[in-house]
């Protein structure tokens, strides 16, 4: 009897012992399908949350990737943006050339200041090697190139230019004991010049065949001269005007032979919308008299085009 209670309670003992551990398997189970669920829960909340910043992000990003993308083809907003225009000169009196207090004048050097002022924006003045102006356009070391610069056909081509502004022409340089001897083309090759490298004056010499040295400047090829270093140089009409004869620094040379007729603009980088802006700009001050007026502080009255 006691044997047959003793079973009967270890049954009971061991009932009671496998209901309570599968009780609590159960439990287990449902409550790491519970936190699961809810870590599920919590990484699609961080999921979506995740896309909505990237989403937001990329709308604000969009409109100033297409305000970049409208700067970079608009050099307006790129000088704009910036601040300055940056203008590509030579020392080239009466054009761009230094005051006694070292601030760069001249008509084209205050023509240049004015327009970087219409525009909102300060000038700088960068002297460059003539000869690479284009290398310096394009690689944005400078924003134009405004040096009573002729608009040859390579010109053109290489730049966006503006309409032209200034008359000109290249004549030729000698002293004044030998202008009696070259009052025409024809015994020009037995002279030997000195040209500013990449002008327009090389270019003619070139044409001539005659031997030349070419220099930084159109003032270092009038130093040529002067000291029997060349016998000839050949340089733009409105520079020798205000720097050859009685009463300037070089009062000992003399010009002769004109060699062409041509005409100056301004050369921006190729497709810029400066061009454009600076058209509009001549046709204004040339309205409202101040172009005139600039040019007649310099003397050079007689050689600005009519602009419309």
């Amino acid at each position: 009897m006691k044997k047959l209670i003793a079973v009967m309670l270890a049954g009971v003992m061991t009932a009671a012992m496998v209901t309570g551990c599968g009780g609590s398997a159960d439990d287990s189970a449902q409550t790491a399908a519970d936190t699961q669920e809810d870590t599920t829960q919590e990484q699609e909340t961080d999921n979506t949350a995740a896309d909505e910043a990237v989403n937001t992000e990329t709308e604000a990003q969009e409109p100033a990737d297409e305000d970049a993308e409208a700067a970079g083809d608009s050099d307006l907003a790129y000088v704009q943006g910036k601040g300055t225009l940056v203008v590509g000169i030579t020392d080239f009196e009466p054009m761009d050339y230094k005051d006694e207090s070292g601030n760069w004048i001249g008509f084209d050097a205050d023509t240049a200041s004015a327009f970087a002022k219409s525009l909102g924006v300060e000038v700088e003045f960068v002297e460059i090697d003539w000869d690479n102006k284009i290398m310096e356009l394009d690689g944005k070391t400078i924003d134009c190139v405004w040096n009573g610069m002729t608009l040859t056909d390579e010109v053109k081509s290489a730049m966006e230019c503006s309409n032209a502004y200034c008359n000109n022409a290249q004549i030729v340089i000698v002293p004044q004991d030998k202008a009696e001897q070259y009052q025409t083309a024809d015994n020009l090759t037995e002279l030997t010049f000195a040209v500013e490298a990449g002008s327009a004056g090389e270019a003619e010499v070139t044409a001539l065949g005659a031997e030349f040295t070419p220099v930084k400047t159109q003032a270092d090829a009038l130093m040529e001269v002067a000291a029997g270093s060349s016998d000839a140089a050949v340089i733009d009409s409105l520079m020798a005007a205000a720097m050859v004869g009685e009463g300037t620094g070089y009062a000992n040379l003399t010009y002769t032979v004109q060699l062409n007729s041509e005409e100056y603009g301004v050369g921006f980088r190729k497709g810029s919308d400066l061009a454009e802006a600076l058209n509009a700009f001549f046709v204004t001050s040339y309205e409202d008299g101040s172009l005139v007026q600039t040019a007649e502080t310099y003397g050079v009255q007689a050689a600005v085009i009519e602009q419309k």
